[in-house]
């Protein structure tokens, strides 16, 4: 699975409250989620985890959970939803690049509950990492299906139900999809890692399909043991899904073929039968009888993704016909050496060289200017690597390179600023148009009012409500809005600005760090020019 940002969800039945409390403090086995227990049959605590509470008021959140649910009396029966567990699961890198650390995500998840389920109990716990020890921090919310306080109506919701008091929770698909943005939004407002939540991925590996992977690469290595032990030749090291096999399969078929009819005739030798219905394609393996489809596989195997591969192999194979000159050896030899150091792969650990002689001023010891020449060493390889990866030939074309990256990074900062100001707009009118919905059967009860005197006194019974009715209506008026959107096509803008913006967001990433990149090539090529002319000038003092 992804390893970056993630959001998910789970529903539960289970009538036990303490049971959640128990999993995120203690630890439990991946696979069978049991508690873990030490030699002497107690619990293990986890470690390094944060936790905290919402709307229980000093009792525990079991308790507190099993009181609401009296009080209403809802959540008594078997087949009710008793609990949602989100997760917000945090990019490894976001760590060391970006400074996250287990209190930063807890202060995140704590103002993400308040902000997108307030009125339910809930539990916020953060854990350092995951299962997997990837170093990804990653936080769970647990809140209580049932809400205990009146809320806003949230831009999720779609129903009155959902900000009364003594109603439920409900995760609806729209729900999810805006949780999602709201998860990237954080992410970006943040400074960490983010994907587009909101589109597919390019290999869809469900939670299923992750666990058996998990579960069957255990049982492989158990089983290679026992063979190693007992003097056997062992199996391929690394198990592999049905799925898996036949994504490694498609992708070797899309590897040669430079036509759908040669992509379709590759997969038939390996037994695997391209169907395509309606415009999708679906993959269909001897074990089954039923296809598997592509959007279950990710969208790099769907229509589009495979034709637009097989194009680029008709063409890429069209140029390799052509007739290839020769050149003379003097041309042909520098050619090649360009070709051979372009095609190195990008040092990521470049960086800047130290000053040794401004360290030895501000007083450090041997040992530091020791480390430093080592250091200053190891840069100038990296950095005359990156310089001839670039093709520069001189400094001049280094310091065009810096001017251009920080153009391209201050353009793209400068879309993003101007998505983010579309998406901000956006997200106000979306508040402003839901405060003035909210307010409309107050609003018709003002046209039901027979006379003057008493439409004053409604209008002063239910003076907060058209206080927010005629803030919103002004807004309207000042922004030019005769007509509202409709709820869906506001919304359905506000994901395709989020999309845009994510996208936005990963570019200006992307060109800054080159810049950045570029920047310490210059800046270690300056280091090492100053430090070649210095000796020239003390022979042409001695002489």
């Amino acid at each position: 699975m992804t390893l970056l940002a993630t959001f998910k969800h789970i529903s539960s039945k289970n009538a036990d409250y303490g049971a959640a409390e128990a999993y995120l403090t203690f630890e439990h086995d991946e696979f069978t989620m049991k508690p873990t227990l030490d030699e002497n049959g107690r619990l293990i605590p986890r470690e390094d985890y944060r936790i905290s509470s919402l709307n229980c008021e000093g009792e525990d959140f079991a308790v507190a959970c099993m009181r609401a649910n009296l009080r209403y009396e809802k959540n008594q029966r078997r087949e009710d939803v008793k609990s949602h567990h989100y997760i917000i699961s945090f990019d490894p890198r976001d760590g060391p690049d970006n400074g996250l650390t287990v209190d930063r995500a807890q202060e995140l998840g704590e103002k993400f509950c308040a902000e997108h389920f307030p009125g339910h109990q809930a539990l916020i716990c953060t854990h350092p990492d995951g299962h997997n020890h990837s170093g990804n921090i990653h936080v769970h919310i647990v809140i209580n299906s049932l809400r205990i306080e009146e809320v806003p109506f949230l831009p999720y919701m779609d129903r009155p139900a959902d900000t009364k008091a003594g109603c439920k929770h409900r995760c609806t698909d729209a729900a999810l999809r805006y949780f999602k943005s709201e998860v990237m939004e954080m992410c970006h407002r943040e400074g960490l890692y983010q994907i587009d939540l909101l589109n597919g991925s390019k290999e869809r590996i469900t939670e299923r399909e992750y666990w058996a992977a998990k579960k069957g690469q255990l049982a492989l290595d158990k089983e290679n043991a026992a063979r190693e032990a007992a003097g056997q030749p062992t199996k391929p090291t690394k198990f592999e899904t049905d799925k898996a096999k036949l994504r490694r399969t498609i992708r070797q078929a899309l590897s040669q073929a430079a036509s759908f009819d040669e992509f379709s005739s590759l997969l038939l030798r390996e037994g695997v039968t391209v169907k395509e219905s309606r415009g999708r394609l679906s993959y269909l393996t001897p074990d089954r009888t039923k296809p598997i489809t592509a959007r279950k596989l990710g969208d790099d195997f769907d229509k589009a993704a495979v034709l637009a591969l097989l194009t680029q192999n008709a063409h890429r194979a069209a140029e390799q016909t052509k007739a290839i000159p020769e050149y003379p050896a003097a041309v042909k030899k520098p050619l090649q050496g360009e070709k051979t150091t372009k095609t190195t792969p990008a040092d990521n650990t470049l960086q800047r060289m130290v000053d040794r002689e401004a360290k030895r001023a501000e007083g450090k010891g041997v040992g530091y200017d020791r480390w430093a020449s080592k250091h200053n060493l190891k840069q100038m390889a990296a950095t005359v690597t990156a310089y001839q990866q670039y093709g520069f030939s001189s400094p001049e074309e280094l310091d065009e390179a810096c001017s251009a990256a920080y153009a391209a990074m201050q353009e793209s900062l400068t879309e993003l600023k101007q998505v983010e100001k579309t998406l901000n707009g956006k997200k106000e009118l979306q508040r402003q148009v839901l405060a003035y919905s909210k307010t409309r059967p107050v609003r018709d009860g003002l046209k039901q009012q027979k006379n003057a005197k008493a439409k004053a006194a409604y209008r002063q019974k239910h003076e907060s409500d058209f206080i927010i009715a005629d803030a919103a209506a002004r807004y309207f008026r000042e922004n030019g809005i005769s007509k509202l959107p409709s709820y869906k096509a506001l919304q359905a803008e506000i994901e395709s600005l989020i999309k845009e913006k994510n996208s936005g967001y990963n570019d200006y990433r992307a060109k800054r760090e080159e810049y950045r990149r570029l920047q310490t090539v210059k800046g270690n090529i300056d280091q090492i020019l100053r430090r070649e002319r210095k000796p020239v000038k003390r022979q042409e003092q001695e002489r």
